[in-house]
């Protein structure tokens, strides 16, 4: 499958994982992975899911949002004019979350935005700000600089999308990942290298931190704990070294799958925080290999916030294998498949433009 063509099942597939996981709100909110897939068994299936019936959540409306200003902005974007850009489209999306359950901590910090004066996306550091909103609209941001010489854009970007609504280390570093984790999916780099390779980033986002100067001692202050969970759980699958293959339990159903995921959570809620959306995704990737139907029933199907989980899952899936071995009823009428298509198309155009640049307006939305 074509590189463009791994980009377009990219984002399609995010928008499945998503679906999937929500079930319009049902799934998304039920405790119990063996109680969803009894659910999914009685429906014929995943490869009976005909997804004409479900609706995207809130996930998919801001990714889409994201990709939007990203492909506004252009070959060679003006970084503060970008991050403008994405807090409007930000705000215009919030018309569209009937029955998608937007996270209270996205709708009351993006409606405190202002990208039109300055200093108006300059949101102070949110003690309660790290949940997965940031993460979960993040991935296409790898997408659009995917190249190992663009790092540094990607990370000042992926932390400036997320601190539009989540000003807060775990929050925002669940953004980065996102988009860290799609960069390696396109580049092809073996997956058991992303979580050393974002272990090696972490200092680098800290620099940033420290530069953009905003709220830098509080930044400071919480910013462990994401790391450290980051540290356990590669520990964990025995990959802190990078290089050494994941190791599962053998026993390692929905019922230990539902155990586990709790406890990389914050508060028990499995992926509804920034660090452990992404980890949780990562889980389901590194168990699936190439197989849609492995991925689905750990990162889209588990008790706990499943439909951030699957569609940041199945971006990176799509990205690696594209529509290969998925059934074309679980993405053929997708709700919105054809923006999503679009904006995989328009960023591989543009990513394969070299390097951006930074237009001249800094590197930081502080500077607003």
């Amino acid at each position: 499958m074509s590189l463009k063509d791994r980009y377009q099942a990219s984002m399609v597939l995010s928008g499945v994982g998503d679906a999937l996981g929500y079930k319009i709100g049902k799934w998304e909110f039920c405790k119990s992975g063996t109680i969803i897939l009894n659910e999914l068994a009685a429906m014929g299936g995943l490869e009976a899911v005909d997804i004409d019936k479900w609706i995207v959540s809130d996930d998919t409306v801001m990714h889409l949002a994201t990709g939007e200003a990203l492909i506004k902005a252009g070959k060679k974007p003006n970084l503060l004019e970008l991050y403008k850009i994405m807090a409007k489209n930000y705000k215009l999306c919030l018309s569209d979350m009937k029955n998608r359950a937007p996270g209270q901590t996205c709708i009351d910090m993006v409606n405190k935005l202002n990208p039109d004066i300055p200093g108006g996306l300059n949101l102070k550091f949110n003690p309660k700000g790290g949940g997965c909103g940031a993460a979960m609209r993040a991935m296409c941001i790898g997408l659009r600089f995917p190249q190992p010489s663009e790092e540094k854009l990607l990370i000042e970007v992926s932390i400036e999308s997320g601190r539009l609504s989540h000003h807060h280390p775990t929050g925002y570093l669940g953004a980065l990942t996102a988009a860290l984790f799609t960069a390696y999916a396109v580049n092809g780099r073996p997956p058991q290298e992303w979580g050393r390779g974002l272990l090696e980033v972490l200092p680098k986002a800290k620099s940033y931190i420290v530069k953009s100067g905003l709220d830098v001692q509080e930044n400071l202050e919480t910013w462990d704990y994401f790391e450290k969970k980051w540290n356990d759980y590669l520990k964990e699958r025995g990959i802190l070294d990078g290089q050494s293959q994941p190791k599962f339990p053998d026993a390692y159903g929905p019922v230990e799958r539902d155990v586990f995921y709790s406890t990389l959570s914050y508060q028990g809620w499995a992926g509804s925080s920034g660090h452990d959306a992404p980890m949780i995704a990562y889980d389901a990737l590194l168990k699936a290999g190439s197989s849609w139907v492995t991925l689905a029933h750990h990162g889209f199907f588990h008790g706990g916030d499943s439909d951030s989980t699957g569609v940041i899952a199945a971006c990176w899936w799509g990205a690696i294998y594209g529509f290969e071995g998925v059934p074309k009823c679980n993405y053929e009428k997708l709700e919105y498949k054809s923006r999503l298509a679009k904006i995989g198309e328009e960023l591989y155009e543009l990513s394969r433009n070299g390097v951006a640049g930074g237009g001249g307006g800094g590197g930081s939305c502080q500077q607003a």
